[in-house]
Protein backbone atom coordinates (compact mmCIF):
# COMPACT_ATOMS: atom_id res chain seq x y z
CA UNK A 1 0.00 0.00 0.00
CA UNK A 2 0.94 3.58 -0.64
CA UNK A 3 1.30 5.68 1.99
CA UNK A 4 -1.14 9.16 1.48
CA UNK A 5 1.20 12.41 1.53
CA UNK A 6 0.29 14.74 4.46
CA UNK A 7 -1.94 18.04 4.00
CA UNK A 8 1.41 19.59 4.58
CA UNK A 9 3.57 17.80 2.25
CA UNK A 10 1.77 18.27 -0.62
CA UNK A 11 2.25 20.83 -3.19
CA UNK A 12 -0.23 23.30 -3.89
CA UNK A 13 -1.95 21.96 -7.05
CA UNK A 14 -2.41 19.08 -5.33
CA UNK A 15 -3.94 20.36 -2.09
CA UNK A 16 -6.23 22.62 -4.72
CA UNK A 17 -7.07 19.74 -6.69
CA UNK A 18 -8.33 17.85 -3.70
CA UNK A 19 -9.98 21.04 -2.15
CA UNK A 20 -11.70 20.73 -5.90
CA UNK A 21 -12.74 16.90 -5.72
CA UNK A 22 -14.46 17.79 -2.73
CA UNK A 23 -16.19 20.75 -3.55
CA UNK A 24 -17.90 19.97 -6.83
CA UNK A 25 -19.85 23.31 -6.34
CA UNK A 26 -16.58 25.04 -6.42
CA UNK A 27 -15.39 23.30 -9.17
CA UNK A 28 -18.48 24.25 -11.52
CA UNK A 29 -18.22 27.64 -10.17
CA UNK A 30 -14.94 28.13 -11.50
CA UNK A 31 -15.49 26.23 -14.95
CA UNK A 32 -18.70 28.80 -15.64
CA UNK A 33 -16.95 31.83 -14.44
CA UNK A 34 -15.12 32.84 -17.74
CA UNK A 35 -18.37 31.97 -20.27
CA UNK A 36 -20.58 33.79 -17.39
CA UNK A 37 -18.33 36.99 -17.60
CA UNK A 38 -18.23 36.67 -21.07
CA UNK A 39 -22.12 36.57 -21.18
CA UNK A 40 -23.39 39.33 -19.01
CA UNK A 41 -19.87 42.10 -19.53
CA UNK A 42 -19.90 41.42 -23.38
CA UNK A 43 -22.95 40.50 -24.53
CA UNK A 44 -25.42 41.55 -22.20
CA UNK A 45 -23.36 44.48 -20.98
CA UNK A 46 -23.35 45.87 -25.23
CA UNK A 47 -27.02 44.84 -25.55
CA UNK A 48 -28.09 47.52 -22.61
CA UNK A 49 -25.25 50.11 -23.90
CA UNK A 50 -27.32 49.61 -27.39
CA UNK A 51 -30.49 50.06 -25.33
CA UNK A 52 -29.73 52.96 -23.24
CA UNK A 53 -28.17 54.74 -26.14
CA UNK A 54 -31.42 54.45 -28.02
CA UNK A 55 -32.75 57.03 -25.80
CA UNK A 56 -30.59 59.70 -25.85
CA UNK A 57 -30.67 62.13 -28.99
CA UNK A 58 -28.37 63.54 -31.28
CA UNK A 59 -27.39 67.70 -31.65
CA UNK A 60 -29.25 68.76 -35.16
CA UNK A 61 -26.27 71.09 -35.88
CA UNK A 62 -22.75 69.42 -34.87
CA UNK A 63 -24.24 65.54 -35.01
CA UNK A 64 -22.85 64.85 -31.46
CA UNK A 65 -24.54 62.48 -29.06
CA UNK A 66 -26.79 64.09 -26.52
CA UNK A 67 -27.07 62.34 -23.61
CA UNK A 68 -30.53 63.07 -22.59
CA UNK A 69 -32.89 60.85 -21.54
CA UNK A 70 -35.63 60.91 -24.65
CA UNK A 71 -38.31 58.86 -25.99
CA UNK A 72 -37.85 60.77 -29.68
CA UNK A 73 -35.99 57.99 -31.34
CA UNK A 74 -38.86 55.48 -30.81
CA UNK A 75 -41.69 57.87 -31.33
CA UNK A 76 -39.94 58.57 -34.90
CA UNK A 77 -39.42 54.53 -35.33
CA UNK A 78 -43.02 53.76 -35.01
CA UNK A 79 -44.82 56.87 -36.79
CA UNK A 80 -42.46 57.69 -39.73
CA UNK A 81 -44.10 55.51 -42.49
CA UNK A 82 -40.60 54.53 -43.93
CA UNK A 83 -39.74 52.98 -40.98
CA UNK A 84 -42.66 51.11 -40.54
CA UNK A 85 -42.16 49.80 -43.86
CA UNK A 86 -38.30 48.76 -43.50
CA UNK A 87 -39.81 47.01 -40.82
CA UNK A 88 -42.71 44.88 -41.84
CA UNK A 89 -40.30 44.44 -44.81
CA UNK A 90 -37.19 43.10 -43.07
CA UNK A 91 -39.97 40.67 -40.73
CA UNK A 92 -41.93 39.58 -44.08
CA UNK A 93 -38.20 38.75 -45.43
CA UNK A 94 -37.29 36.43 -42.49
CA UNK A 95 -39.94 34.47 -42.56
CA UNK A 96 -40.49 34.21 -46.33
CA UNK A 97 -36.65 32.78 -46.32
CA UNK A 98 -37.49 30.46 -43.45
CA UNK A 99 -40.42 29.06 -45.11
CA UNK A 100 -38.47 28.73 -48.34
CA UNK A 101 -35.54 27.16 -46.13
CA UNK A 102 -38.25 24.58 -44.93
CA UNK A 103 -39.98 23.64 -47.78
CA UNK A 104 -36.58 23.09 -49.41
CA UNK A 105 -35.00 21.11 -46.64
CA UNK A 106 -37.45 18.39 -45.67
CA UNK A 107 -37.51 16.64 -49.19
CA UNK A 108 -33.66 17.06 -48.68
CA UNK A 109 -33.33 15.70 -45.32
CA UNK A 110 -35.58 13.16 -45.90
CA UNK A 111 -33.67 11.53 -49.10
CA UNK A 112 -30.58 11.61 -47.09
CA UNK A 113 -31.67 10.56 -43.41
CA UNK A 114 -34.33 7.84 -44.75
CA UNK A 115 -33.58 7.30 -48.70
CA UNK A 116 -30.06 6.91 -49.47
CA UNK A 117 -27.80 4.07 -48.69
CA UNK A 118 -26.59 4.30 -44.97
CA UNK A 119 -23.00 4.28 -46.14
CA UNK A 120 -23.93 7.39 -48.66
CA UNK A 121 -25.64 9.75 -45.49
CA UNK A 122 -22.54 10.63 -43.52
CA UNK A 123 -21.42 11.86 -47.28
CA UNK A 124 -24.42 13.60 -48.27
CA UNK A 125 -24.45 15.46 -44.62
CA UNK A 126 -20.53 16.53 -45.78
CA UNK A 127 -22.07 17.72 -49.00
CA UNK A 128 -24.39 19.84 -47.11
CA UNK A 129 -22.62 21.28 -45.01
CA UNK A 130 -19.63 22.38 -47.75
CA UNK A 131 -21.14 25.27 -48.52
CA UNK A 132 -20.51 26.81 -45.07
CA UNK A 133 -16.82 26.52 -45.11
CA UNK A 134 -16.87 28.93 -47.74
CA UNK A 135 -16.35 32.26 -47.42
CA UNK A 136 -19.60 34.40 -46.95
CA UNK A 137 -18.97 37.34 -49.35
CA UNK A 138 -17.96 34.86 -51.84
CA UNK A 139 -21.37 32.70 -52.06
CA UNK A 140 -23.29 36.42 -52.19
CA UNK A 141 -20.63 37.75 -55.16
CA UNK A 142 -21.26 34.54 -56.43
CA UNK A 143 -25.06 35.16 -56.39
CA UNK A 144 -24.45 38.52 -57.78
CA UNK A 145 -22.63 37.21 -60.74
CA UNK A 146 -25.66 34.55 -61.20
CA UNK A 147 -28.81 37.39 -61.18
CA UNK A 148 -26.39 39.89 -63.12
CA UNK A 149 -27.68 41.04 -66.70
CA UNK A 150 -26.81 38.44 -69.12
CA UNK A 151 -25.86 36.09 -66.04
CA UNK A 152 -26.98 32.06 -65.50
CA UNK A 153 -30.10 33.23 -64.69
CA UNK A 154 -30.97 35.50 -67.81
CA UNK A 155 -29.19 32.21 -69.65
CA UNK A 156 -31.25 29.44 -68.58
CA UNK A 157 -34.60 31.40 -68.84
CA UNK A 158 -34.30 32.89 -71.64
CA UNK A 159 -35.42 29.91 -73.81
CA UNK A 160 -38.83 30.11 -72.09
CA UNK A 161 -39.04 33.62 -73.13
CA UNK A 162 -38.37 34.48 -69.52
CA UNK A 163 -35.50 37.05 -67.79
CA UNK A 164 -33.97 36.71 -64.68
CA UNK A 165 -34.93 37.88 -61.29
CA UNK A 166 -32.05 40.47 -61.38
CA UNK A 167 -31.52 42.52 -58.14
CA UNK A 168 -34.12 43.12 -55.47
CA UNK A 169 -35.97 41.77 -53.25
CA UNK A 170 -36.81 38.26 -54.99
CA UNK A 171 -32.71 37.80 -55.24
CA UNK A 172 -32.30 38.91 -51.58
CA UNK A 173 -34.59 36.52 -50.12
CA UNK A 174 -33.17 33.77 -52.72
CA UNK A 175 -29.57 34.35 -52.05
CA UNK A 176 -30.01 33.90 -48.05
CA UNK A 177 -32.41 31.13 -48.30
CA UNK A 178 -29.30 29.07 -50.12
CA UNK A 179 -26.57 31.15 -47.41
CA UNK A 180 -29.12 29.73 -44.38
CA UNK A 181 -30.33 26.54 -46.20
CA UNK A 182 -28.40 24.06 -44.20
CA UNK A 183 -29.15 25.47 -40.38
CA UNK A 184 -32.19 24.38 -41.49
CA UNK A 185 -31.84 20.89 -43.44
CA UNK A 186 -29.35 19.49 -40.42
CA UNK A 187 -32.04 19.40 -37.84
CA UNK A 188 -34.69 18.20 -39.66
CA UNK A 189 -32.28 15.50 -41.06
CA UNK A 190 -31.15 14.17 -37.26
CA UNK A 191 -34.89 14.15 -36.23
CA UNK A 192 -35.88 12.05 -39.24
CA UNK A 193 -32.98 9.87 -38.58
CA UNK A 194 -34.06 9.08 -35.27
CA UNK A 195 -37.39 8.40 -36.18
CA UNK A 196 -38.52 4.85 -35.66
CA UNK A 197 -39.43 3.32 -38.82
CA UNK A 198 -41.46 0.89 -36.90
CA UNK A 199 -43.89 4.24 -36.78
CA UNK A 200 -44.39 4.63 -40.43
CA UNK A 201 -44.54 0.97 -41.38
CA UNK A 202 -47.28 0.71 -38.56
CA UNK A 203 -48.98 3.72 -40.18
CA UNK A 204 -49.27 1.98 -43.55
CA UNK A 205 -50.14 -1.51 -42.22
CA UNK A 206 -53.65 1.00 -40.41
CA UNK A 207 -54.55 1.73 -44.02
CA UNK A 208 -53.27 5.15 -43.81
CA UNK A 209 -51.25 6.63 -47.43
CA UNK A 210 -48.29 8.50 -47.88
CA UNK A 211 -50.01 11.62 -46.82
CA UNK A 212 -52.02 10.78 -43.45
CA UNK A 213 -48.90 9.34 -42.31
CA UNK A 214 -46.77 12.56 -43.16
CA UNK A 215 -49.12 14.45 -41.14
CA UNK A 216 -50.29 12.67 -38.45
CA UNK A 217 -47.01 10.64 -37.88
CA UNK A 218 -43.59 12.53 -39.13
CA UNK A 219 -44.54 16.03 -39.09
CA UNK A 220 -45.82 16.43 -35.28
CA UNK A 221 -42.20 14.35 -34.12
CA UNK A 222 -40.15 16.48 -36.71
CA UNK A 223 -41.97 19.82 -36.22
CA UNK A 224 -39.74 20.76 -33.27
CA UNK A 225 -36.44 20.19 -34.98
CA UNK A 226 -38.39 22.59 -37.67
CA UNK A 227 -38.98 25.10 -35.70
CA UNK A 228 -35.25 24.91 -33.97
CA UNK A 229 -34.12 25.26 -37.61
CA UNK A 230 -36.34 28.51 -38.02
CA UNK A 231 -34.87 29.80 -35.06
CA UNK A 232 -31.22 30.26 -37.17
CA UNK A 233 -32.56 31.18 -40.50
CA UNK A 234 -35.23 34.05 -39.08
CA UNK A 235 -32.95 35.31 -36.96
CA UNK A 236 -30.00 35.08 -39.49
CA UNK A 237 -32.06 36.88 -42.37
CA UNK A 238 -33.68 39.94 -39.48
CA UNK A 239 -29.83 40.59 -38.84
CA UNK A 240 -28.49 40.57 -42.61
CA UNK A 241 -27.72 43.77 -44.06
CA UNK A 242 -24.44 42.67 -46.41
CA UNK A 243 -27.08 40.42 -48.94
CA UNK A 244 -29.17 43.49 -49.73
CA UNK A 245 -26.33 45.89 -50.05
CA UNK A 246 -25.31 43.09 -52.72
CA UNK A 247 -27.74 42.03 -54.62
CA UNK A 248 -30.87 43.46 -52.75
CA UNK A 249 -30.69 46.82 -55.25
CA UNK A 250 -32.61 49.47 -54.12
CA UNK A 251 -34.09 47.44 -51.19
CA UNK A 252 -33.71 48.56 -47.85
CA UNK A 253 -33.93 46.30 -44.74
CA UNK A 254 -33.63 47.42 -40.98
CA UNK A 255 -29.53 46.26 -41.15
CA UNK A 256 -28.91 48.42 -44.09
CA UNK A 257 -31.08 51.46 -41.63
CA UNK A 258 -28.96 50.51 -38.41
CA UNK A 259 -25.63 50.93 -40.71
CA UNK A 260 -26.60 53.99 -42.32
CA UNK A 261 -27.39 55.80 -39.39
CA UNK A 262 -24.26 54.74 -37.24
CA UNK A 263 -22.44 58.29 -38.35
CA UNK A 264 -24.94 60.22 -38.71
CA UNK A 265 -27.21 59.32 -35.88
CA UNK A 266 -26.31 56.85 -33.27
CA UNK A 267 -29.12 57.26 -31.31
CA UNK A 268 -31.28 56.19 -34.06
CA UNK A 269 -29.11 53.28 -35.51
CA UNK A 270 -29.59 52.30 -31.87
CA UNK A 271 -33.35 52.71 -31.54
CA UNK A 272 -33.48 50.74 -35.09
CA UNK A 273 -30.80 47.84 -33.64
CA UNK A 274 -33.40 47.08 -30.48
CA UNK A 275 -36.10 46.35 -33.08
CA UNK A 276 -34.74 42.96 -34.28
CA UNK A 277 -33.67 42.16 -30.66
CA UNK A 278 -37.09 42.89 -29.43
CA UNK A 279 -38.42 40.67 -32.63
CA UNK A 280 -36.18 37.62 -32.05
CA UNK A 281 -37.14 37.40 -28.44
CA UNK A 282 -40.58 37.30 -29.25
CA UNK A 283 -40.04 34.58 -31.91
CA UNK A 284 -37.70 32.78 -29.21
CA UNK A 285 -40.99 32.91 -26.70
CA UNK A 286 -43.44 31.47 -29.26
CA UNK A 287 -40.81 28.71 -30.48
CA UNK A 288 -40.16 27.44 -26.75
CA UNK A 289 -43.84 26.26 -26.94
CA UNK A 290 -42.75 23.95 -29.88
CA UNK A 291 -40.04 22.11 -27.82
CA UNK A 292 -37.81 23.78 -30.58
CA UNK A 293 -35.27 25.36 -27.87
CA UNK A 294 -34.45 21.68 -26.55
CA UNK A 295 -33.78 20.76 -30.32
CA UNK A 296 -31.04 23.24 -30.48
Amino acid sequence: MTATLPAAGRSPVRRLAGLLHRRPRLRLSLLLTAPLLWLAVLYLGSLAILFISAFWTTNSFTSEVVKVWSTDNFHELFTTPVFRRVILRSVGVALAVTVLCAVIAFPVAFYTARVARPRWRPWLVVAILTPLWASYLVKVYAWRLILSEGGLADWMLKPLGLDGPGFGLPATVMTLTYLWLPYMILPIHTALEQLPAGLMDASADLGARPGRTFRSVVLPMVLPSVAAGSVFTFSLSLGDYITVQIVGGKTQLIGNLVYSNIELNLPMAAALGTVPVVVIVLYLLAMRRTGALSSL
